[in-house]
């Protein structure tokens, strides 16, 4: 697929028409209140995973409703004093996977908390283990309609709450250093850490690649390629229902909690990614409220964006930050 989305100038300058709830700090303080009703009760249980450099343990905490959340702990072996630490956030189908996938950010001496996305983890990669018991409305088959018909419902709210429990997870170990805190992700993984990045104010810093859930109006309709292409179909058979479900994605769209984040942030996105439109990416980098910002594009990729080159530009990156 060749260019097909607005010229680079243009993009550089586009904001998206997503119209922000005026209840949208409300409705996320009492979610993250009611979330936090409930015990993190993080647990750590080293495991024998035959890696000698690291250490990794099996990690369960209380996300969403109380409800256990899956994720694996990984840290240099012979550290002794408080580091800074990685959160990772998985893209969309996938689980925490198996601990010798998530290798590197260890290997710079750095924490790495990769947390397993709720009712996912079966499409690729090493799987993962984390239910979500929470049922929704009637929803076309895959996670983007599922109860949407209502923010209360809605699976991101679970999803996304999980993300910020993760994060106090992650800190409470006593060999993570709370104050280098970093969080990043990839497509999904990119939506839940821009959506973190505007609920924890804290963060050392916030690096979403080809990011997800963000400027819904536009994704929705720009793109048919899955996941944004699930809500389509959802409205084939809930027809004239639109104006609704965007009422309900509006709560959940990257855009207005990227313009909540005091973070340095480094996003990355593909000029060819019809998964998630570069004008949707654009959406959110240029909305963050932070002036420390950065973004990097490639010109000529599609949703696998930079690969190994967009986690090299991390890896310096992050120098400066954590």
């Amino acid at each position: 697929m060749a260019l097909f989305d607005l010229p680079i100038d243009e993009l550089r300058e586009y904001r998206s028409e997503s119209t922000e709830p005026e209840d949208f700090d409300a409705f996320w303080s009492k979610t993250l209140q009611e979330a936090r009703e409930h015990d993190l009760d993080a647990r750590f249980e080293l495991v024998d995973t035959g890696l000698s450099t690291v250490k990794v343990y099996d990690v369960t905490f209380a996300g969403f409703g109380g409800h256990p959340v899956k994720g694996w702990f990984t840290i240099p072996a012979e550290v002794s004093a408080p580091i800074p630490v990685v959160v990772e956030f998985i893209g969309y189908g996938g689980g925490r996977g198996l601990p010798h996938e998530h290798l590197l950010w260890a290997s710079t001496g750095r924490a790495h908390f990769v947390m397993d996305t709720r009712g996912q983890g079966s499409a690729w990669g090493g799987g993962g283990g984390t239910a979500d018991p929470v049922a929704g409305a009637p929803a076309y088959p895959g996670f983007m309609t599922r109860g949407i018909d209502a923010p209360e419902n809605y699976y991101y709210r679970r999803v996304f709450t999980d993300g910020v429990r993760a994060v106090e997870a992650a800190r409470s170990h006593p060999l993570t250093d709370p104050a280098r805190t970093v969080v990043l992700g990839g497509s999904q993984g990119g939506g839940i850490s821009i959506a973190v990045g505007g609920l924890v104010p804290d963060l050392a810093a916030v690096a979403p690649d080809v990011p997800f859930l963000c400027d819904y109006p536009r994704a929705a309709t720009m793109t048919d390629r899955h996941p944004y292409r699930e809500i389509g179909l959802y409205l084939k058979t809930h027809r004239g229902r639109f104006e609704d479900v965007l009422g309900t994605l509006a709560y959940f769209d990257g855009v207005h909690f990227a313009s909540r984040a005091r973070t340095p942030a480094l996003f990355s996105a593909a000029l060819e990614d019809q998964t998630c439109p570069p004008s949707t990416v654009f959406a959110a980098f240029n909305a963050w409220g932070h002036d420390d910002k950065a973004i990097e594009v490639y010109d000529f990729n599609d949703h696998e964006g930079g690969g190994p080159y967009q986690e090299a530009a991390k890896l310096r990156w992050l120098r400066s930050y954590a």
